[in-house]
């Protein structure tokens, strides 16, 4: 069960701790209290842990300052969509909204490289209109040989050019905790000159003591993308560990499924489960189309594979495209032969703005038409 509590509650006031003595008494019963801090106003949610089927709802919504209840009906308790549960579906970070209606593209380096194909990328950004991007530092490999990112040396000149150039979230994956603080000094070093969107790759999906971690800070939001090789519950348990340290701020991404069934595509495609997530959750949910796809195939009628992967993933309601482009791909360190070239980011995001439009077209229409069968 979750206390919503009014808007503003303080923890010092005496309405509060009558609520709290009052959970205190229950027997069975532990709390964990959770705030979020808004533009305008703050917001308290109380936990109730345990068993909770005894409890009214409407006792309960007459505690002191308790805006609203919500009985918790699905296994994701804090990400999860329960009856009756009108908690936001969105959050702002650092002045860009993520939400389950709306989209962001994160087109950028898999990997950085050098600093002029960074300076390259972010100026075809703001020349597109963009204001998100992907730049890998810290890049885990199945082959310990394998180039493993630049690491906390390239993240000033990274966090430099994104201000420079109107960036306001990098994706990045990180690998260990001590990223974290990395990420941070360099942020600090260049005056905050922009924002860091955290994501754990599929590898780390699993990897509960970083989930923890990564769960107690607030700093950042998180993209968590699915485990390759664990199903879509197991996968969503992983997001709810962050969530339930105290990280509300996550973004679920789909990269595909590690199977040869999906041959000869790197991964086998999994975005129709955009819909399922956003059914199950309250997360946004983010494609990852390049290391779904993996290759940069064309189709007779003239669209590449990844594009095509991208149009199935908007028209399922995608909230968030996560995309490899490289100045100069044969030369890129990690998966050169799946970016995309910087004279196709144009007509890559005018696609995208094509197919969301017929999204937002089959949406009106099917409002249109449970309306008319309410009415009937």
């Amino acid at each position: 069960m979750i206390l919503i509590l009014v808007p503003n509650t303080q923890p010092d006031s005496p309405e509060y701790k009558q609520l709290m003595c009052r959970l205190d008494a229950l027997p069975g019963i532990s709390t964990r209290v959770h705030k979020e801090m808004g533009a305008e106003q703050s917001l308290t949610e109380v936990y109730l842990i345990g068993n909770t089927k005894a409890l009214s709802i409407e006792d309960v919504s007459g505690f002191p300052c308790v805006d609203r209840v919500v009985r918790v009906s699905e296994e994701y308790r804090v990400l999860g969509r329960h009856k009756d549960d009108d908690r936001p579906t969105y959050f702002t970070y650092n002045g860009v909204n993520f939400g389950q209606d709306t989209l962001n593209v994160f087109a950028g380096l898999c990997a950085v490289d050098t600093l002029e194909h960074v300076e390259m990328m972010m100026k075809a950004l703001r020349e597109n209109n963009q204001v998100c991007t992907r730049m890998g530092a810290y890049k885990p490999r199945t082959s310990p040989y394998a180039f493993q990112g630049h690491g906390k040396a390239c993240l000033p000149y990274v966090f430099d050019l994104a201000g420079k150039y109107g960036i306001k979230v990098i994706a990045m994956e990180i690998t260990h905790e001590s990223h974290l603080e990395e990420i941070r000094n360099a942020l600090f070093q260049t005056g905050n000159a922009t924002g860091v969107m955290l994501q754990i790759g599929t590898r780390n999906t699993q990897n509960f003591e970083l989930l923890k971690i990564v769960g107690r800070q607030q700093d950042f939001p998180v993209l968590i993308k699915r485990g390759f090789g664990i199903t879509l519950d197991e996968s969503l348990n992983a997001a709810e560990y962050l969530a339930s340290e105290g990280n509300r701020k996550v973004i679920f991404g789909l990269r595909g499924m590690k199977t040869n069934m999906g041959d000869p595509h790197r991964n086998f495609v999994d975005f129709s489960h955009v819909p399922v997530v956003k059914r199950l959750t309250r997360m946004p949910v983010c494609i990852d189309p390049s290391h779904s796809v993996g290759t940069r195939a064309e189709s007779p009628d003239g669209l590449l594979d990844i594009m095509q992967a991208t149009a199935q993933g908007i028209i399922a309601g995608a909230n968030m495209v996560l995309v490899d482009f490289h100045p100069a791909p044969s030369k890129a360190l990690v998966d050169g032969p799946q970016a995309l070239l910087m004279k196709e980011l144009p007509h890559f995001l005018e696609d995208i703005q094509l197919v969301r439009e017929t999204y937002e077209k089959r949406v009106a229409l099917a409002q249109r038409y449970l309306e008319q069968s309410t009415l009937n």
